[in-house]
């Protein structure tokens, strides 16, 4: 090859040199993109045909190698919609192919990104920074399974979340075994029981009696507070339900320790009018203190309070949710109490959790998971085509997209560039030095090509 072939390897050289550098610019510009992969750079000998006695190193190619599968740092965030991946995988995205109506309309084409930094914008679209839509499963808000499993440009909307009917009340208490009603008198037998026989109307009948208002000062006097709920009817209406207990028999009396639960059903009832209902279940207990029969649940048919109709209720104490124990104070103890029912709620917030879902939380203080994001990987990762805006494309090198991922997304992180500045600058300067080291061959290659020449003058 002589002083020819070592100038074109030399330029060759210089050529390699410049697309290590423009890597390495690259590199060092995007050091604080989000989810940016650096490009490195690998050379390739170019040998030419010859005999193994006359053999040349060869010229130079160089080529870029992918970092795709190097991560960068997770970083901590302030935004609910702002996420990253912990290990392999790709948030999948597509770019829209124009705004007819100020509204995005996509080609269909998938790409793929580690760029997590999705916030909402005025159509309720996941987009990141750098314009990419985000795809995501459906979830059923009901059974929080999945809805098909082809992921689609996520699009959330400001609807009310409709009303919830109580269907449920979860009850548990310890009823004092000597209640200290208004009208209890220690030194008086059975004064602490409810006394049917005071009333017009026999509240105890069968367990399904009733207080109707001309009766109401006896009934408050014999009775004690049971605590008080907030229910819901299936427009999302409320009502207070108070509860009251009433002892109505005794071990002490030659029978049983007997309890009676009773609701208000109209708090301005007035005569002859119901005010309260008996819950329909006779309560009893031994002398241990436990419920005997055992009652888990009893049913409020067609609960209605100051003429809201709630339905029926379930009330839930658990096979040993209620108990008579003694009690100081006389008192209905309340532990435990709560119900299933919601109002209308409006949308609040979005965020991200960390087991891949989307949230939605709503003014009625629900929260629900209303998609999954899906991660999408490759068998050749560092194949995949560079886009604009830290995207890739899929590639017949890289293989078709791979769904099932196990990797974990974070909520409210970013993962940062993986490149490492330190190492850019190493790389910068061996660039440079080997750049010219390779003029100084174009320099002395010129020289000998003169005094070529100035030997036949």
């Amino acid at each position: 090859m002589g002083i020819f072939g070592a100038l074109t390897t030399a330029v060759g050289g210089l050529r390699a040199q410049a697309y290590a550098l423009e890597n390495i610019s690259g590199n060092i510009a995007n050091s604080q993109t989000t989810g940016f992969k650096r490009v490195d750079t690998s050379f390739a000998d170019l040998v030419p045909d010859s005999s193994p006695k006359h053999q040349f190193s060869g010229g130079v190619n160089a080529f870029s190698r992918g970092t795709n599968t190097v991560q960068g740092d997770i970083q901590n965030a302030t935004v609910d919609t702002y996420m990253a991946i912990n290990g392999d995988g790709y948030f999948v995205v597509q770019k829209p192919s124009g705004f007819p109506d100020g509204s995005p309309v996509f080609s269909g084409t998938d790409l793929y990104t580690r760029r997590g930094d999705f916030e909402l914008d005025k159509n309720g679209f996941l987009v990141n920074g750098t314009g990419y839509y985000l795809k995501a499963l459906q979830v059923d808000a009901t059974t929080g399974n999945l809805v098909g499993d082809v992921p689609s440009v996520l699009q959330f909307s400001n609807d009310f979340l409709p009303a919830q009917a109580t269907t449920l009340v979860t009850y548990r208490a310890n009823l004092a075994s000597y209640p200290r009603t208004a009208a209890s008198d220690p030194d008086v037998p059975n004064s602490e029981l409810l006394d049917a026989s005071a009333f017009s109307v026999d509240p105890t009948v069968a367990g399904t009696g009733t207080v109707v208002a001309n009766d109401l000062p006896i009934f408050l006097d014999q009775s004690l507070a049971g605590g008080a709920i907030t229910a819901f009817d299936s427009q999302g209406q409320s009502v207070n339900v108070q509860l009251r207990w009433a002892k109505t028999d005794s071990f002490n009396n030659g029978g049983t320790d007997t309890w009676e639960l009773f609701y208000q059903t109209d708090s301005s009832a007035t005569g002859a009018q119901v005010a309260w209902v008996n819950a329909g279940q006779s309560y009893a207990f031994d002398t241990s203190g436990q419920m005997n029969p055992s009652v888990p649940t009893v049913t409020l048919t067609g609960l209605t309070v100051n003429g809201v109709t709630v339905g029926d209720v379930t009330v839930s104490h658990g096979a040993t949710g209620l108990t008579q124990f003694a009690d100081a104070n006389g008192v209905v103890q309340v532990n435990s109490l709560s119900q299933n029912g919601l109002p209308a709620g409006s949308l609040q917030n979005i965020s991200v959790n960390d087991k891949g879902r989307i949230t939605a939380s709503y003014s009625n203080g629900r929260t629900i998971d209303i998609a999954e994001i899906p991660l999408a990987s490759f068998n050749g990762d560092n194949s995949l085509k560079r886009v604009d805006g830290g995207a890739f494309e899929a590639t017949s090198d890289s293989g078709l997209a791979l769904f099932g991922v196990t990797s974990k997304i974070i909520g409210r992180s970013l993962e940062g560039s993986n490149t490492d500045i330190a190492d850019e600058f190493t790389k910068l300067i061996v660039t440079q030095q080997a750049y010219s080291a390779n003029t100084k061959i174009v320099t002395t290659s010129d020289q000998m090509l003169q005094e070529t020449l100035n030997m036949i003058r």
